[in-house]
This record gives structure tokens, sequence and C-alpha cells, in this order.
């Protein structure tokens, strides 16, 4: 934070809702990978935490089994990781032992830009649902579509 410390000097002023000079207040970001990240986070986030634009994501999918207790759950998360990371999509995986809610909360707080969330509820029906962190807009899928349509979503 550079406050008025350049802006005085160099008369950089702007007019106030009654009309009256005042000196911009300056920030400044000088590059860098910390800064660049501080700045898009900056520009990119909203009341739940960070939504990371798709080049700087550190990671393109967070995949989120919600339990981890059920073994058809962490066959199909396991599954899907190991898909998509041959396919060269960098995958972040919450492998926790952690109640849905959590995970839920944690990965918005993270902001990777698509969440794979495998249930048990949707496990029955054959699906998994994948939600965009920025939208929130999620589709339920059937298991064996989902590697397919991340691949096409990720080029996008």
């Amino acid at each position: 934070m550079l406050g008025t410390k350049y802006s005085v000097p160099l008369r950089a002023l702007y007019l106030d809702k009654d009309g009256q000079e005042k000196p911009i207040i300056m920030g400044s970001y000088g590059i860098g990978p910390a800064r660049i990240a501080a700045a898009a986070i900056e520009q990119n986030h909203d009341k739940d935490g960070i939504i990371w634009p798709k080049s700087i994501a550190p990671f393109d999918v967070e995949v989120l089994p919600l339990n981890m207790k059920d073994q058809k759950t962490v066959e199909i998360a396991e599954k899907l990781y190991g898909d998509l990371s041959e396919a060269g999509i960098e995958v972040l995986i919450d492998d926790r032992d952690e109640r849905a809610g959590v995970k839920f909360k944690d990965a918005d707080l993270i902001g990777i830009p698509l969440h794979v969330i495998i249930g048990e509820k949707n496990l029955k029906e054959g699906l998994i649902e994948i939600k965009d962190r920025r939208t929130k807009e999620a589709v339920k899928m059937k298991v064996e579509e989902v590697a397919e349509k991340i691949k096409e979503m990720i080029k996008d």
C-alpha cells in the first residue's frame, strides 16, 4: 500500500462527489508469482473463497469422494483421478475422512475451477455430479461419461 506518497508529488488526482480534487490512493503490484496470485484472487473470489481463473489454477479439477468408507465411492474416485491424470489434467483429490459439508466448504475456499462430486446417493443411479466453481452450476452425468466430459470442459 503506497497511499498518496507518489500521487501527491505527481498530482495524480480525481474529483470526489463534491467536485473537489483528491490524490488517488495507490497500491503496487510488481511482477512475480505471489503478486500475480494476489491480484487474481482480488479479482476472482466470492463469499465462499477463491475462484481461480482456469489459466492459472493450481489444479484443473478437484475430485470429492464424499464417503471414504464406501468402497465403490473410493474405487470410482481413484479410477477417475487416474484417468484424468493420464490425460494430462491436473487433479486434486480430497481423500480425507471428513463430512461432506467440510469437503464442500474447503473445495469452495480453495477455488479449483471444477468440482467432481462422488456421492453414494448419485452412484446408486450411476451418476456423478460436476460443478463449476464460478457459476455454481452442476450437472449429473453417467459415471462412464465423466472423464471425457471433463476433458472437453478443460479444453474450453
